[in-house]
């Protein structure tokens, strides 16, 4: 029960113009968003030929669209590489009709963790961390990602607990070549 002291609460709205403005939200890309754009769709590009490719092991991907994201790291910093990986990964599951299912959550997760682990990586002294070594530290965030999504949400059972070193076998020999390429690669482009 209100006191008579007390005043009500008053509600004061914005005023509003007599007419709503007739033209439509238009977003204006500049020449960043073209290029993020360009290299989204190599890595978008990388993915399909990966996804060609019989893997031997279900979950077990070369990973080949990491090489433009590391690439990207190089040359235009974390927050172009990040909006790469995350463009590539919901462009990807929408081509392959898996967005929202547990194998888009595995790719987000894994994504994620290697963007974090990038980002902390980059600022390492590159006398010893280069593209080789933050390939492999990102390819191992990645399994740790998508292992503890699987934990959490899929299997929660430590008998997954067993897969890990073939992960991290695969981890290590996908994220040395991945990062040997995209080295060549930069280096190459930098002779030129």
């Amino acid at each position: 029960m209100r006191s008579e002291e007390t005043p009500p609460l008053s509600i004061q709205r914005a005023p509003q113009s007599p007419t709503p403005d007739p033209r439509p939200a238009i977003l204006h890309p500049d020449s960043q968003d073209h290029h993020i754009a360009r290299m989204a769709a190599v890595a978008l590009g990388l993915t399909v030929l990966e996804n060609a490719i019989p893997s031997p092991l279900p979950g077990v991907k070369p990973g080949l669209a990491n090489i433009v994201t590391l690439i990207v790291l190089s040359r235009y910093g974390w927050r172009v590489a990040a909006w790469v990986s995350l463009l590539r990964v919901v462009a990807g599951s929408l081509l392959f009709g898996s967005f929202l299912t547990p194998g888009f959550f595995l790719g987000l997760s894994g994504a994620l963790c290697s963007l974090i682990v990038l980002a902390f990586a980059q600022h390492l002294p590159p006398r010893w961390f280069g593209p080789v070594s933050q390939s492999i530290l990102a390819a191992f965030a990645h399994i740790a990602g998508q292992m503890g999504v699987v934990y959490v949400w899929l299997i929660p059972h430590s008998g997954i607990a067993y897969l890990i070193p073939v992960f991290a076998a695969a981890a290590l020999i996908f994220g040395t070549v991945n990062g040997l390429i995209a080295a060549r690669f930069m280096d190459s482009t930098q002779n030129n």
